[in-house]
């Protein structure tokens, strides 16, 4: 059995009740170009054992770290076994050689990191998934879990309901958290919890979400769950990207080279345009609007590649920036990949409801896409 398709019309959520219902051994990927990540879970008759993602791999030895298990130097001592002996044995059954952790802890641990990446992937409504039924020959052999996917599906149900809560608070992986100032004249202790410490240890003003999730080998909705505590307790203040850049950048200089850059593009000087905006981008390089500014420039000059990468990292630093969306796809229709273009018209539509000034594009991008759709179709056909 092989099936695949875009997630907009077979949601992850029924491509694993599928799987369970069907108690299909094989391998499930999902790719999402919109967030540049991709996972892939391991089915052994129905049950998920085993997952992986690009993004964060959630790796193994530092969560055992982390949660206490193993320390740093037994960590060590065991990644110095392994490249003696050619990275063949597993991490895993290394430090269950060396007694530094028990076979049940193990796979405790195993099973938290694939929940971890599944909880992940089963956030995604946008890109394609496609399952290979078959032998599972790239299953690590300390990866000795077996979890039933209606648990998980129950479980990433919760977190996406405590993510609709978060995300007022925390609305994209490119918002920086900043230590709030202390009032004058108060003093009092901090009484956080390890993983509260933990997070609160890399807060400097320049790591985003996203940065920090990657450093601490930590999910991003964990991260954001912690932040979201954090800032209600009035330890932290949330910045968007602008806020957070460098001192001397926001300010009204910089407000100034996007509206240079826009008046620019609009006169069509794209010469002029693409200066100022790789301008205003050195000044905010997290600023999700620089990137636009920039492979709207590049769009208007024809330059379709350097308009996608542009494109591109605007969306990865805030997936809900509609602008880009729309943009996007028009870059990809104008190279030909038609199907993609009406997939970024596809999430522009869902997200332009709450974008200010995006709905007067609503009958352009309709008539855009229905186009692209005919192309895709006739592309297919023949």
């Amino acid at each position: 059995m092989a099936i695949e398709g875009p997630l907009r019309e077979l949601s992850i959520h029924d491509v694993f009740q599928l799987l369970d219902l069907s108690r299909k051994t094989g391998v499930l990927r999902v790719e999402s170009d919109l967030r540049n990540n991709a996972g892939t879970i391991y089915f052994r008759e129905g049950s998920i054992v085993y997952a992986e993602i690009r993004s964060n791999p959630h790796l193994l030895g530092e969560l055992l770290v982390r949660t206490g298990r193993v320390s740093r130097a037994e960590l060590e001592e065991a990644r110095e076994l392994q490249r003696r002996q050619g990275d063949k044995p597993r991490l895993g059954e290394i430090l269950v050689t060396l007694g530094s952790v028990t076979p049940r802890d193990l796979a405790r641990h195993v099973r938290l990191q694939v929940e971890e990446v599944v909880f992940e992937v089963t956030s995604w409504t946008e890109g394609r998934f496609s399952f290979v039924e078959g032998p599972l020959d790239g299953v690590p052999p300390d990866a000795a879990v077996r979890i039933r996917v209606e648990a998980l599906l129950m479980e990433g149900a919760r977190r996406i309901d405590e993510w609709s809560r978060i995300e007022k608070r925390i609305p994209h992986l490119g918002i920086v958290p900043a230590l709030a100032p202390s009032p004058e004249g108060t003093e009092g202790q901090l009484d956080l919890l390890p993983p509260e410490w933990e997070v609160l240890a890399l807060i400097d003003g320049t790591r985003d979400v996203r940065t920090i999730a990657s450093d601490l080998t930590r999910s991003e909705f964990d991260v954001a769950k912690t932040l979201f505590g954090l800032e209600s307790a009035g330890v932290i203040v949330l910045l968007g990207p602008v806020e957070a850049a460098a001192p001397g950048s926001g300010g009204p200089a910089d407000a100034d080279l996007a509206a240079q850059a826009e008046a620019a593009l609009a006169r069509h000087d794209l010469e002029g345009a693409r200066a100022t905006a790789e301008r205003a981008l050195a000044a905010r390089p997290q600023d999700p609007s620089a990137h636009l500014m920039l492979g709207r420039v590049h769009l208007a000059a024809g330059r379709m590649p350097g308009a996608l990468e542009s494109l591109a990292r605007a969306v990865r630093l805030d997936p809900r920036l509609a602008a880009a969306h729309r943009v996007q796809g028009y870059a990809l229709a104008a190279l030909g990949r038609f199907q993609e273009s009406a997939e970024s018209w596809d999430q522009w539509e869902r997200l332009a409801p709450r974008a200010a000034g995006e709905a007067v594009h609503a009958e352009a991008v309709a008539q855009a896409r229905a186009a692209a759709r005919l192309l895709a179709g006739a592309i297919g056909r023949g």
